[in-house]
């Protein structure tokens, strides 16, 4: 039906386009690269076909000329097709070949531009491409021309002796002679050169040289493609401008293993520090089989004095019933509502519940504590909560003295996919710390991957924990908590693994 050519952007997954995301929701067949974010791929319908086409280092996943058949393929299949391309689609993309060969199958497409790396990567890098001090052009160059070409389409001596920033693609197999050709056709040797690895992502690094030194440098300090050469006096802006490659836990990977509906607000802030999040929830949140108990609970609310939420999915589960029945915020009039935990007192301020009770600590004797002074003891307590959880608060709440009410409104299960992928990841030395949020995540984690895998990789993995009782699970297998902040939050647990590993990017 028709196919879409999509800019994916540099890497960063927050510099894709909203056209290219409103497309990417609605299409039927998504075609990707290697350089295009896998989590742009959350974007999509569960039920679209996915088709990796990778190219990485000339081990082609699928042919330049299948790639354009499977195309044209699909197109004709009735499908809407988004070719999701690394960059932009025309810099350097093979755009242009993949639209001449559906226009030849007389299949419809359009081209939805992307931010290019070349602008973004050196501006990640603090390197601007134009300065009215250094440069007031900039030229974007291929290292890497069509195999069989007699002679090179490089003006080699315009490139050496003009004053624009130079920016190559695909360079840096070709280095060495990049190097050696702009010095020989009159580049100063001392002319500042960055190389821009990885640029706008997690993995971000940067290595700046001079044209007579930078084959040399590279080679010594391990950069590879995919990285971006820029040449010219802008690079001497770096020091100043650059900003993203200070980011505390650039490069650091993390694995999270909260439920993925919950993990939302620890990813955005372990991101905005710099990390590399490797996405593991260990469980899943699920709904009940039947609602029956809560709704008889939520009709008879009256008779209760407190009711207690533990966690935000308490909150979100008890209200889809609520408004199910037909009722709202009304009915908690004259009820008292307590909250355990930031993240569950903000849950209920979205719906325009005010907390009457906050603990200062999110243990149950702490918790106790506080409600007794405001007089629980004696009084009848609505608990809604996961069907599987610890006993302790409803215990201690009746030594105080309380009637409570248990009432499931949802399950956690096991989860683990992908396992595979996170141990090779820990093996590789890409993991740098494991987080865990509840003895929940602790158990189903080590359900799926061996204590021996974190064994063997320590100590380059730390293990970070919210809370005494999930630590004391962790010890369970043999491990102590590397990381413990003292508050039990999720910013907490950041400002601890920014205390850990955090550094400047110097």
């Amino acid at each position: 039906m028709k196919v879409y050519l999509l800019g994916a952007g540099p890497g960063d997954p927050e510099l894709l386009t909203l056209k290219a995301k409103r497309i990417l929701e609605t299409a039927d067949v998504v075609v990707w690269d290697y350089l295009a974010n896998d989590a742009l791929l959350d974007h999509c319908r569960e039920d679209a076909e996915f088709v990796y086409v990778g190219k990485k280092g000339g081990d082609h996943t699928l042919p330049q000329d299948q790639i354009n058949q499977l195309l044209v393929d699909k197109a004709q299949e009735g499908k809407v097709v988004a070719r999701l391309k690394g960059g932009d689609p025309y810099v350097f993309g093979r755009g242009a070949e993949e639209a001449e060969e559906l226009i030849e199958a007389g299949c419809d497409f359009e081209v939805v531009p992307g931010v290019t790396s070349a602008v973004a990567g050196p501006a990640y890098a603090g390197i601007p491409l134009t300065h009215r001090d250094y440069a007031s052009s900039v030229s974007f160059i291929t290292g890497h021309e069509k195999p069989g070409k007699e002679e090179s389409a490089h003006n080699w001596d315009s490139l050496a002796k003009g004053t624009s920033t130079l920016v190559f693609f695909m360079g840096m197999k070709n280095l060495p002679i990049i190097a050696n050709n702009l010095v020989q056709h009159g580049m100063a040797p001392d002319t500042p050169v960055a190389l821009v690895h990885w640029g706008t992502t997690c993995r971000q690094r940067t290595l700046v040289a001079d044209l007579a030194t930078v084959a040399a440098e590279a080679e010594r300090f391990g950069f590879g493609p995919p990285s971006l050469i820029v040449v010219g006096h802008v690079v001497k802006l770096r020091p100043k401008l650059k900003r993203f490659e200070r980011k505390p836990l650039l490069g650091k990977g993390i694995v999270v293993t909260r439920a993925r509906e919950q993990a939302s607000s620890l990813l955005a802030m372990l991101q905005e520090h710099g990390a590399c999040c490797n996405q593991f929830p260990t469980i899943q949140i699920t709904p009940m089989d039947s609602y029956e108990p809560l709704e008889k609970a939520i009709l008879a609310l009256a008779q209760y004095d407190w009711l207690i939420f533990t966690s935000v999915n308490g909150v979100k589960y008890f209200w889809k019933q609520l408004l199910e029945i037909g009722l709202d915020t009304r009915i908690l009039g004259g009820i008292k509502v307590a909250a355990i935990g930031p993240a569950t007192a903000d849950a209920l301020r979205d719906r325009g519940v005010m907390p009457d009770f906050v603990p200062p600590k999110y243990v149950a004797e702490s918790v106790v504590a506080g409600l007794l002074e405001l007089g629980v003891k004696g009084a009848k307590v609505l608990l809604p909560r996961a069907k599987e959880a610890r006993e302790v608060l409803p215990e201690e709440l009746r030594k105080a003295g309380a009637e409570v009410d248990i009432i499931p409104v949802y399950e956690t299960l096991p989860a683990g996919e992908d396992a595979d992928k996170v141990v090779a990841a820990m093996d590789k030395g890409e993991i740098h710390c494991v987080t865990f949020g509840s003895s929940s995540t602790v158990d189903n984690f080590f359900s799926v991957v061996q204590p021996e895998v974190i064994k063997r990789n320590q100590p380059g993995i730390k293990l970070a924990c919210i809370g005494p009782i999930t630590a004391k699970t962790l010890a369970g297998y043999g491990f102590s908590a590397d990381i413990q902040p003292e508050d039990f939050t999720i910013p907490a647990l950041v400002d601890a693994l920014v205390a850990e590993f955090g550094s400047t990017g110097e």
